[in-house]
């Protein structure tokens, strides 16, 4: 059976038991004071698996569906895992470094792992058609690419109290894999370079609100 659709039924699974479950969804969920005062390691992980309604799982899968066949076939199965494993690591831990004075922050989703498939797959074939729900002409890899972190950039900038996702994650899983794609296909991610620079504007305008302004953390 194809890796990619292994993860996405073990995800899916997972936070179909999850939604049902608030202790298990608590126990694992991405938190700063468990995991800096308890040392639950654990959470940078299990929160890649867990998400806040179907809708949310839905869009991460989705995405996940259409762009993870790009990394298989440009990395391999063993490029794949290490791609969204390792995005959605780092992207966690990128969260930990963020909001490591605010104890109270939690956080779920797949969107680290997504996010650094997404900005591989890009790196390789950023003109990737997709058919989106029931628009009848093909997006462009690279500007759904742009729509999905403007939108989560967007979010993290502008909170909302009912928001529970990893937006932050983004940012630290694009970057792992990018620098993987970079790594090892760099003739290809430089030909391509123009389209990862156009998805990369929400995310340098993130940088610049966290490490200038401050405004984050």
């Amino acid at each position: 059976m194809n890796i990619i659709i292994i993860i996405i039924a073990i995800t899916s699974v997972i936070s179909f038991i999850a939604f049902n479950n608030q202790p298990l969804f608590e126990q694992y969920k991405f938190n700063v004071g468990a995991i800096r005062n308890r040392k639950e390691y654990i959470r940078l992980l299990s929160a890649g698996f867990l998400h806040a309604d179907f809708m949310h799982l839905l869009f991460n899968m989705m995405t996940l569906y259409f762009f993870g066949p790009v990394i298989l076939q440009g990395f391999g199965v063993a490029g794949f895992l290490i791609i969204y494993i390792g995005s959605i690591l780092l992207g966690n831990i990128f969260s930990l470094f963020i909001y490591q004075k605010q104890p109270w922050y939690s956080a779920i989703g797949a969107s680290g792992g997504v996010s650094g498939v997404l900005f591989a797959a890009i790196a390789l074939l950023p003109n990737l058609g997709l058919y989106l729900f029931f628009i009848p002409i093909p997006i462009p890899g690279f500007i759904f690419g742009t729509l999905y972190f403007g939108y989560s950039v967007y979010m993290m900038l502008n909170p909302k109290q009912w928001d529970n996702l990893g937006h932050a994650a983004h940012l630290g899983g694009a970057f792992f894999g990018l620098v993987y794609a970079i790594a090892n296909q760099p003739e290809m991610a430089f030909q391509n370079i123009f389209y990862i620079s156009i998805m990369s504007l929400p995310l340098l305008y993130l940088s610049y609100e966290i490490f200038i302004r401050k405004r984050i953390g």
